[in-house]
C-alpha cells in the first residue's frame, strides 16, 4: 500500500480527490490538511510515502510546507495546483517538490502520478516541463552547446591558429575545420573568428 497525505485548502477539491483515491486498492489515505503548516506537521506524524500538495494556501503556502517537510522527511511531494507561472513553478521545485501537476489532470492521472512517485518516477506537467527546458537553456553558456571537437577547434582559434594549422594539429581536413568554425560561430552567435577568439579568452577556455 502507498501511504498518501492530501494537503489542500479547498474542501471540495480535497474531499473529491480523497474520495476517488480511496477507491484505489493500492492507495491508503492516511491524513488530510487544509493549510501548509498543518500539513507539514501531519506529514511528520504520519510518515506517508507521497504527499499531494496545493500551492496557494493560508497559514503556510505549499512551497513553505514543502521546504519544512523536506528538512526531515524523505516522502515524494506532488504539487497539484492551478498555477504554472515561473513565480510558482521554480520555487516549488527548488523547495524539493518531486512532481508538478495541474488540477486539470484527471483523477486517473493523479493516481498514476502517485504510483510513479512511490517508484521514484516523477511526473511534470508538459507546460511546466517546457518552462524548465527554457530556463535550462538560458542558464547554459553558449560554449556548453559545442561538441568536444568544436571546443578543440575553438581553443585553436583562440590561440590565433589558421585553418591549415588547426588541420595539422587535430589531424582533420581543412574543409572539416571550416565546417567546425562555421558551426562554432553559429552556436556562439558571433560574427567572425576574432569574436570567437575573444569569447574563448573571456570564458577561460584556453586555460585547459
Amino acid at each position: 500500500m502507498i501511504r498518501v497525505v492530501v494537503i489542500d485548502d479547498h474542501d471540495v477539491v480535497r474531499k473529491g480527490v480523497i474520495a476517488y483515491l480511496s477507491t484505489e486498492e493500492d492507495l491508503d489515505i492516511v491524513g488530510e490538511a487544509s493549510s501548509g503548516y498543518e500539513g507539514a506537521a501531519l506529514v511528520k506524524e504520519k510518515k506517508p510515502d507521497v504527499v499531494l500538495m496545493d500551492l496557494i494556501m493560508e497559514n503556510g503556502t505549499g512551497i513553505e510546507a514543502t521546504e519544512e517537510i523536506m528538512k526531515t522527511e524523505s516522502c515524494k511531494i506532488i504539487i497539484l495546483t492551478s498555477y504554472y507561472d515561473d513565480e510558482k513553478v521554480f520555487p516549488a521545485l527548488e523547495a524539493g517538490a518531486f512532481s508538478y501537476m495541474l488540477k486539470t489532470s484527471s483523477a486517473d492521472e493523479i493516481a498514476e502520478a502517485i504510483r510513479k512517485a512511490a517508484l521514484g518516477q516523477n511526473v511534470i506537467e508538459p507546460k511546466v516541463a517546457t518552462k524548465m527546458m527554457t530556463r535550462f537553456r538560458q542558464d547554459r553558456k553558449p560554449h556548453e552547446e559545442l561538441t568536444k571537437r568544436e571546443l578543440e577547434v575553438l581553443k585553436c582559434v583562440g590561440e590565433g591558429m589558421t585553418n591549415q594549422e588547426i588541420s595539422d594539429a587535430l589531424y582533420i581536413g581543412v574543409k572539416t575545420v571550416k565546417t567546425h568554425v562555421s558551426n562554432i560561430l553559429s552556436k556562439l552567435e558571433v560574427q567572425d573568428r576574432t569574436q570567437a577568439a575573444v569569447y574563448a579568452h573571456r570564458n577561460g577556455l584556453l586555460k585547459n
